[in-house]
């Protein structure tokens, strides 16, 4: 679940920018969107029949604030004489399997796909073992608490048999009226 949590706070860090001409690179890209904070990653996809990017890229800020500031000053703004398209980036997850379907075969994610499910299998039986051990603990102090209980109902009881209890405990009651 943090994971899904993560991933999507990074949706809100990352802008898809579209529209961009031949002559943008990584470089340019950075240097135009830097002005709006601190920037953690810049990518622009490439075409692999002709090694140029494919007039889209992503840029991936710190702070979700900056993210948004760039996308309203940078929608609909110039650059190189190209009219960009700047909106959040959509999860790569959409596009399929775990990194997108565009660079890496379906199989690929198949290693990664197996130790979560290990992991999750574990956790799972973690998670049971825990619940276990707690009910058991729950159990033993209801116990505790039921033979607490019926110790004291012996010691009343008992009082109540003695004579000198008895006599004790109304003494007790005639001394308070």
């Amino acid at each position: 679940m943090a994971a899904v949590q993560q991933q999507q706070a990074m949706q809100k860090n990352t802008l898809y920018v579209g529209g961009l001409a031949d002559e943008v690179n990584e470089s340019i890209l950075h240097a135009a969107f830097i002005p709006f904070g601190d920037i953690k990653d810049v990518k622009t996809p490439l075409d692999q029949a002709n090694q140029k990017h494919r007039s889209f890229g992503f840029v991936t800020f710190l702070e979700r604030e900056d993210a948004s500031a760039a996308m309203d000053n940078m929608d609909g703004a110039e650059l190189y004489g190209r009219v960009l398209t700047v909106n959040y980036a959509l999860p790569e997850k959409i596009k399929g399997g775990e990194q997108g379907w565009a660079a890496h075969p379906l199989w690929a994610d198949a290693d990664t796909w197996f130790e979560r499910q290990q992991q999750e299998k574990e956790m799972l039986k973690m998670q049971a073992e825990n619940k276990a051990a707690m009910e058991t603990a729950e159990e033993l102090h209801r116990k505790k608490l039921a033979q607490d209980r019926q110790g004291e109902l012996e010691e009343d009881t008992e009082t109540i048999d003695d004579p000198m209890a008895r006599a004790e405990a109304d003494a007790l009651s005639h001394g308070d009226a």
